[in-house]
């Protein structure tokens, strides 16, 4: 458990200014936490259909800004 966020946050921090990851090694990363997701059994979801209204109803939100600032 973390007890202190902010030495964390910190050690992230400098982490990003040392670290520059190349695209592969980026996907690396991706790809090893997706097969740890598999490995805990919380990825790939059951339903594929959970949470679509929650993405429905951000992108019908996001599409209106868009089109209200548009008009002049």
């Amino acid at each position: 458990m973390i007890t202190n966020p902010e030495i964390v946050k910190k050690f992230e921090d400098n982490f990003i200014k040392k670290e520059r990851l190349s695209y592969q090694q980026s996907l690396d990363i991706v790809e090893s936490l997706w097969a740890e997701g598999v490995a805990l059994g919380v990825l790939p979801p059951k339903e594929h259909s959970i949470g679509i209204d929650i993405d429905i109803r951000i992108a019908s939100i996001l599409n209106s800004c868009s089109e209200k600032s548009c008009q002049k």
